[in-house]
């Protein structure tokens, strides 16, 4: 596992307008029989007491486009939808994980933002890791997909359900309107940003926070990572000091998740997992999101981030926080120990 790790920390992300590489634990399978594997889950299902492990098996190893043709094939079998026969199976967190699964990752992003902002009361936290954390592509996806699913507009729930500065930045993220990366690095406009930063936020009394959303929210990432560098010349604090000081709650959380994600976004993730399954039992539902949008992403690199910061794998905290078949799940899509 050890050259897994070094062979990741080798790749850097791109610079110019290609896509990022990804890092996934679950990939397609080869020799895939969609209606094989429809017919082992008709019985798994059936069985007196369900055979959860059949079910685990096959639908954490498959990616989601072989999901989808299984579920395809179940139909014409039994005659039923996939999911709803896995409603009536399965409970708990495990049900959670495998309906996560036999979504698109933006299907799955939309669906939790819109029960983060259902009835009363808003999740802050999962809307501020879902907006906060995916790249502009993503974000444009999910707005397609939450219109087509809910038939209202993203934005306009997003600013229903919050308010002030908070909301703003949220608002500004999800317009989507982020440069692209480009190859030509502009140290004029690199330095111009990190001073207006500076001056919006440290330099002054009291913090002028649209000129910290437009930047943050419009600028390309590699773009940013430049500009916060450039910041520690002009500031006594590095860009997340500088938040901390300048604001709080919510707007803060948005803020430091945004820095984190421009910085490293699979340490975002790890540190996310880690604070997840600290003490007693795990928040199941942030473990269960980050590994069902990550595992075809890049959760091979979030787990190489978890064993280098937290000096031990993810598989195995997994195994200390969770139990039972949702833990087998968990462990499955984690592709691995280091």
């Amino acid at each position: 596992m050890a050259l897994v790790s070094e062979f990741l920390g080798q790749l850097t992300l791109s610079y110019g307008g290609e896509a990022e590489p990804i890092y996934p634990t679950v990939v397609s399978v080869r020799d895939f029989d969609p209606a094989k594997d429809a017919a082992r889950l008709e019985t798994a299902i059936k069985t007196k007491g369900v055979d959860e492990q059949t079910i685990i098996d096959i639908l954490t190893r498959r990616s989601y486009i072989q999901r989808r043709e299984i579920a395809f094939e179940y139909e014409r079998i039994a005659k039923k939808d996939l999911n709803a026969a896995l409603k009536g199976a399965l409970s708990g967190s495990l049900e959670a994980l495998m309906l996560g699964l036999m979504k698109s990752t933006a299907q799955y992003d939309a669906t939790e933002l819109k029960a983060s902002m259902k009835g009363l009361g808003t999740d802050e936290e999962t809307l501020i890791e879902i907006v906060c954390s995916r790249s502009k592509d993503e974000l444009v996806d999910i707005k397609k997909v939450y219109k087509e699913t809910f038939k209202k507009d993203l934005d306009k729930d997003v600013a229903g359900d919050t308010s002030g500065d908070f909301a703003k930045l949220l608002m500004a993220l999800v317009q989507t309107k982020r440069d692209e990366p480009s190859n030509v690095v502009d140290y004029e406009k690199i330095d111009e940003d990190a001073r207006s930063l500076y001056e919006a936020g440290v330099k002054r009394k009291g913090t002028d926070v649209a000129t910290w959303i437009s930047i943050m929210s419009q600028r390309s990432v590699p773009h940013l990572q430049k500009v916060f560098q450039r910041y520690k010349s002009y500031s006594p604090y590095d860009m997340k000091e500088s938040i901390r000081k300048e604001v709080k709650g919510d707007l803060e959380k948005s803020f430091l998740t945004l820095v984190e994600c421009f910085e490293n976004k699979q340490l975002y993730f790890a540190n996310r997992l880690s604070e997840a399954m600290k003490g007693k039992g795990a928040k199941d539902k942030v473990v269960t999101r980050v590994l069902v949008s990550r595992c075809e992403i890049d959760l091979m690199k979030i787990r190489s981030e978890f064993k280098k910061q937290h000096k031990r794998s993810l598989y195995q905290t997994i195994t200390e926080h969770t139990k039972g078949d949702y833990q087998n799940a968990l462990l499955s899509l984690c592709g691995g120990d280091d």
